[in-house]
């Protein structure tokens, strides 16, 4: 036998259609016993073709089952088997305390093109499982036709139809169903599913993703904000230094080098703010755009770091982490998908039927059409196999199989990415507490010796100029505890995202986009 997959040859039982004997009433006569002979031969050779292609398809191998990859499991990516301690609430944004950066969020989730677009992605996918859902069960329709054709006098039809012209037509509904005897139309139906569940997946991660985009953005924004007014005092300071050096210039106490430093450091302080406000304001355009709206609709949007409240920080990563994680649980639904599609390709080895049936008129002259002597009925059973097509289906069953390994690897890779971020953001938080306390020691050392200045010059036993340089060393211990607080507040942020932005996985439960 050939080891190959057949291709699928077709045995149709023909109905019983009476549309000759209508339109030639010489053919209507009771049929003659070698017609009836010519019939039963008929049946038997297909009742005898029949057996032979169910011992046929025997020979439709699908060849050796292939193993798919093994999947990564909790365990072995380093996650606990107890729930991870921190659950990320459904709005985490709200517990950094922050009413304007509430709005801009839901601003966002509600207006942004690109959230828009994965919504668009989902109500396609959903729809698509709905037409191979609906495609599995019988299908009715319903024809009406009229023709007007003036026959050859030279063709096979007789007269006194040949050679003139008729009205002809046919009211006729028709009804077919093919039986899911070895569960192609099922895994078919659960590939489609596995695929909208996988873009509902999607869909909560894009909205994961751009909540903590604007949250960043925000942060971002805050830190410029911040930086911006310890170089406006850094300016204040240097101004007043270059007044004090030009006093003492002209008083003999310094020289015209001191003074031109001074002079300089003027300008430079003025660069830095201006570069500033040049970031702010690309900060406060992108901020803008995340959240659906023209670029210069915030244009008086001004984040304060001391107003942001810094989020909990889980101890233990739980296996329960891969379940919160959209995307992860969007690998998961595609490799479900991509298993199905490989039982489908299998199932293309076995037979496939169909059976259909019709009821309706027909009759050659419209004024007949509604005679009951016009009725044509007829069932049309149908059975394909597979005998040869060169290797087609096998090949076909291969590339199903190869797209569930590229599946199986795509969602190893994002279990390895979820837990690698989060585990990431955690280290990055525990050392940036640790910084902070070593740049809070910083700070009150600078902060110290700035005031011990001010009491000198005070009490006149140092001149103003140190009082100036202890300020400058307290403002660049400013710059950094900034750009240190802000690091703590985007850490915390990429955290709430690794942990899945308080999503609950309900995609066993299939939404449109309009619930989401």
């Amino acid at each position: 036998m050939p080891t190959e997959a057949t291709p699928r040859a077709q045995l149709r039982f023909p109905p019983h259609n009476t549309q000759n004997h209508l339109e030639n009433p010489v053919n209507s006569t009771t049929p003659q016993p070698s017609t009836r002979l010519a019939l039963a031969a008929h049946f038997a050779v297909s009742a005898l073709a029949l057996a032979a292609a169910l011992v046929l398809v025997g020979c439709a191998s699908p060849g050796p089952a292939h193993t798919p990859l093994a999947q990564t499991t909790p365990s072995a990516v380093g996650l606990n088997a107890a729930a991870t301690d921190t659950v990320a609430p459904s709005q985490w944004w709200t517990t950094l305390g922050d009413v304007q950066l509430n709005t801009l969020i839901d601003q966002a989730l509600q207006g942004s093109p690109s959230l828009a677009v994965s919504r668009a992605r989902l109500e396609q996918a959903v729809a698509l499982s709905q037409v191979r859902e609906a495609a599995n069960g019988p299908q009715a329709t319903l024809g009406v036709d009229a023709t007007r054709q003036r026959y050859t006098a030279n063709g096979l039809v007789p007269a006194p139809v040949a050679g003139n012209t008729y009205n002809s037509g046919t009211v006729q509904a028709s009804l077919s169903w093919s039986p899911d005897f070895f569960g192609q139309h099922a895994a078919e139906l659960q590939a489609a599913l596995g695929q909208a569940r996988a873009a509902q997946a999607d869909a909560a991660a894009a909205a994961n993703t751009l909540a903590a985009q604007v949250g960043r953005s925000y942060v971002a924004l805050a830190r410029l904000v911040a930086q911006r007014d310890v170089a406006v005092r850094a300016l204040e300071q240097r101004q007043e230094q270059s007044k004090l050096t030009q006093e003492r210039t002209a008083a003999g106490l310094d020289s015209q080098v001191e003074l031109t430093q001074a002079q300089g450091a003027v300008p430079d302080a003025r660069t830095q703010i201006e570069a500033l406000d040049e970031q702010i304001t690309l900060g406060r355009r992108q901020l803008a755009v995340l959240t659906g709206q023209a670029p210069d609709a915030l244009p008086q949007l001004t984040p304060r770091l001391a107003a942001l409240q810094p989020t909990a920080v889980p101890e233990v990563l739980g296996a329960d982490l891969l379940g919160r994680r959209p995307d992860v649980v969007a690998a998961r639904w595609r490799v479900e998908a991509a298993t199905q599609g490989v039982n489908s390709a299998r199932s293309e080895f076995y037979p496939n039927i169909n059976i259909g049936a019709f009821i309706g008129l027909n009759s050659l002259g419209l004024d007949r059409l509604f005679n009951g002597s016009s009725r044509q009925m007829g069932v049309t059973p149908a059975l394909r196999l597979p005998i040869f097509d060169g290797g087609r289906l096998r090949a076909q069953l291969g590339g199903r199989a190869a797209e569930l390994d590229m599946a199986i690897a795509q969602y190893n890779g994002a279990v390895l990415d979820a837990v690698k971020e989060a585990g990431d953001a955690v280290a990055s938080i525990q050392s940036l507490t640790r910084q902070q306390a070593l740049q809070d020691e910083a700070v009150a050392s600078a902060e110290k010796a700035y005031r011990f200045a001010q009491e000198r010059y005070r009490a006149g036993l140092g001149n103003y100029l140190v009082v100036l340089s202890t300020e400058s060393q307290v403002l660049a211990q400013r710059r950094l505890a900034v750009d240190l607080r802000a690091r703590q507040l985007d850490t915390r942020l990429v955290l709430m995202k690794a942990l899945g932005g308080g999503w609950t996985d309900d995609t066993a439960v299939l939404h449109t986009a309009a619930a989401q």
